[in-house]
């Protein structure tokens, strides 16, 4: 097997808690070649797709993890899969790298995630597919809806569409001095598109991230839990995990759920779900791997490369 990873330098993760090195680890223990490659490394010539693509071997070893070998240029159709693990933000050049690999899905290479549903599903909106598992929720540029929204429910969370780790996540009440200038720049003056959710007061017991292979839930997730004085449960923002077990609500929101996922190609999702909503979908790099595998003694790398294996089979 020859597997290519597409992601952000590897020299800058964490190895601790970096869910593609998990991932890279595990495919390397099945005698799966790797080949390193960064979005600028993918072009198109003729309509084929290609890359300067760099053997790399990994090694748990915080003072010397990966090495690459010299480059080689060659059409990404020379692999049987690849892992787009490029964090957001998720900007043009972000969509134009995902039409390079839907070139590589043409000729037979599988890319997980499907580069189209990549540009699909965006991870806040995507969840309006699903209005029967979310709260409350208001996408709109218009600043007027949202302090009508604001009314309605008293306490709202408003964030933006492309934003990612908790960045630029903002918690309202009607009395807020800040509301008017929050609106006009989270909207930019009404010319943005905006997420209003009713607050929910169950992110105090975390904002609780459940991964789905193949439309399949692990059966634990890891609880966000905010720092004292915070809103936002992300660890990004300095909140701390806990495993939890699903609850049958939790299974039941991955049910609905799981079905379109499979249909999309969507093979390694995160849902963020607080209480009993879900409040985002992740489709773009997931994280909590290793984290979950730690606290549970699992493999949940090992549960992917299983549906990538049998994909190719």
């Amino acid at each position: 097997m020859r597997l290519g990873v597409v992601m952000d330098p590897i020299g800058a993760i964490n190895i601790k808690k970096d869910t593609s090195f998990s991932m890279l680890l595990e495919a390397q223990s099945r005698g799966w070649e790797l080949f390193y490659m960064e979005p600028q490394d993918l072009y198109l010539l003729d309509g084929q797709a290609k890359a300067l693509c760099k053997p790399l071997t990994v090694q748990r070893d915080e003072e010397h993890w990966f090495d690459l070998a010299d480059a080689i240029d060659q059409p990404l159709s020379e692999l049987d899969a690849i892992l787009m693990r490029v964090d957001p933000p998720f900007d043009m050049d972000y969509i134009y790298t995902t039409y390079l690999l839907e070139r590589a899905e043409a000729a037979g290479v599988l890319v997980v995630n499907k580069p189209q549903s990549l540009r699909d599903a965006n991870e806040k909106l995507f969840t309006a597919w699903f209005p029967q598992c979310c709260s409350p929720t208001l996408v709109t540029s218009q600043t007027q809806r949202i302090r009508d929204f604001l009314t309605e429910h008293g306490d709202i969370i408003v964030k933006p569409l492309d934003g990612m780790g908790g960045a630029s996540i903002f918690r309202l009440k009607a009395q807020d001095h800040n509301l008017g200038v929050v609106l006009e720049t989270m909207t930019d003056h009404g010319k943005k598109l905006t997420m209003a959710q009713r607050y929910l007061a169950e992110i105090k017991q975390g904002d609780k991230r459940i991964l789905m292979i193949n439309g399949k839930p692990v059966p634990y997730g890891l609880a966000r839990i905010p720092a004292a004085g915070e809103t936002r449960g992300n660890l990004a923002a300095g909140g701390t995990g806990a495993g939890r077990e699903l609850t049958d609500r939790e299974y039941w929101l991955c049910e609905q759920i799981g079905p379109v996922l499979v249909e999309k190609g969507l093979l390694f999702v995160g849902l963020d779900v607080i209480g009993d909503y879900v409040t985002e979908i992740n489709v773009t790099s997931p994280t909590c791997v290793q984290e979950l595998d730690n606290l549970y003694g699992l493999n949940i790398s090992a549960l992917l490369m299983d549906c990538i294996e049998e994909k190719l089979a």
